[in-house]
């Protein structure tokens, strides 16, 4: 273990590791020197409901080890309780533990966009339950079956990722079952805080700002190289930033020590970037949570640049 790679010889799991956040959280915990199980249920030979075949499990698995980690790519449906206990025996029998557990299961965005401001009760039914299967039910399995192979040892962290903070979704997250899915891990993170106290383990749940996943840059016709143009189109994706982010953040989560001091916390990106000091891709630090609360909602006279 170095500075550079101070997660040398920790064992993650990513699930939910095959674009966005997720990708972006392995590759750093890679860079960082771990091994990292990425899952998923987009391959090369499957795609998942998003529709998507330009981001795969096996890239994403790739570009960890690419980063100086080691990526181990494992097709996997969180929702299956029989996968993801078969997932967990393969990390136990190849690296006998686990360290870091990042729970960032998703794809849902094609659910929240077709409901998006639509009331409950003009909500497609099954639409919304499977909002909520895709973003918690497959979380709670996942820790349900990962935790006890990390509680064997002390150290351990659990990462949940949402949207938005625990202040600002105070707010009303514009439509009633993506509000439950984006809350629910905020409390998941609290309450496994408190369970995981005894066990010298920490978990937190942690949220992107105005993330520029793949799926926003092409949403808005965009490449990250020239994402600023979409700006003329929505003047608030001035304060975007790029998924590397939130995964510098979740590896400087993981390396802190002491880290316990945030257990059962919920944190966004800018924040933690303020606490260790790093930065997004392009230098910048943006901190898009605290824009939204002060320009956005609170009619404060500033730009995005003042939150960068």
């Amino acid at each position: 273990m170095t500075t550079e790679t101070p997660l040398q010889g920790k064992i993650a799991l990513v699930a939910g590791a095959t674009r966005g956040a997720g990708r972006a959280i392995a590759v750093q915990l890679g860079a960082a020197g771990a091994t990292v199980y990425a899952t998923g249920r987009t391959t090369r030979e499957r795609v998942s409901e998003v529709g998507r075949t330009t981001e795969t499990i096996e890239e994403t698995a790739e570009l960890v080890t690419a980063a100086g980690g080691r990526g181990i790519a494992v097709p996997t449906d969180h929702l299956d309780p029989a996968a993801v206990r078969a997932l967990v025996a393969r990390i136990d029998e190849e690296q006998g533990g686990l360290d870091i557990l990042v729970n960032d299961v998703w794809g849902g965005e094609h659910l929240a966009l077709a409901l998006w401001d639509a009331k409950m009760w003009d909500t497609d039914l099954d639409h919304g339950l499977r909002m909520l299967e895709l973003g918690v039910r497959s979380h709670i399995i996942t820790s349900s079956c990962a935790l006890p192979l990390m509680v064997r040892r002390p150290g351990g962290l659990v990462v949940e990722v949402t949207d938005g903070t625990a202040e600002t979704n105070r707010r009303y997250r514009e439509n009633f079952y993506y509000d439950l899915t984006k809350n629910a891990p905020i409390r998941m993170a609290f309450a496994l805080g408190e369970d995981l106290k005894s066990t010298g383990c920490t978990a937190v749940c942690v949220t992107p700002g105005f993330l520029r996943s793949e799926q926003m840059l092409d949403t808005f016709g965009v490449r990250e190289d020239n994402w600023r143009d979409a700006i003329a189109e929505q003047p608030h994706f001035a304060i975007a930033e790029s998924p590397v982010y939130l995964g510098r953040a979740v590896a400087a989560l993981a390396a802190d020590p002491d880290r316990a001091r945030w257990n059962g916390r919920s944190l966004s990106s800018g924040q933690l970037a303020k606490e260790y000091g790093f930065t997004d891709a392009d230098g910048s630090r943006p901190d898009a949570w605290a824009y939204f609360e002060d320009v956005v909602f609170g009619g404060k006279e500033a730009s995005a640049d003042d939150y960068r």
